[in-house]
């Protein structure tokens, strides 16, 4: 089942510059595996050694957030969009 991936711009350098890849996978857990066969060293930067998913990166599929799924088990479908999106902090303190 083939599941589009949007990647963002601060992981683009793993993927070559692409903006949006497709992979086989079930579940966001399989994605992420599956993402790694393709462009190594992106698993690091997506979960911890643990193999729990990063505080700092969300995962979005079709604009759910999984973390009111059920996180890395959260299952997939053929053509359902998956949007890697890391947490962003800071501003100005007045």
């Amino acid at each position: 089942m083939a599941v589009t991936v949007r990647i963002p711009t601060a992981l683009r350098r793993v993927t070559q510059g692409q903006g949006e890849v497709q992979v086989e996978a079930k579940t966001i857990a399989e994605l992420i595996d599956a993402l790694e066969r393709e462009f190594p060293g992106i698993k690091e930067r997506l979960v911890e050694e643990n193999g729990e998913i990063r505080k700092f990166v969300n995962f979005f599929v079709n604009d759910e957030d999984i973390r009111f799924l059920k996180g890395k088990e959260t299952e997939l479908k053929d053509g359902d969009i998956v949007a890697i999106i890391p947490a962003i902090a800071g501003g100005l303190e007045e």
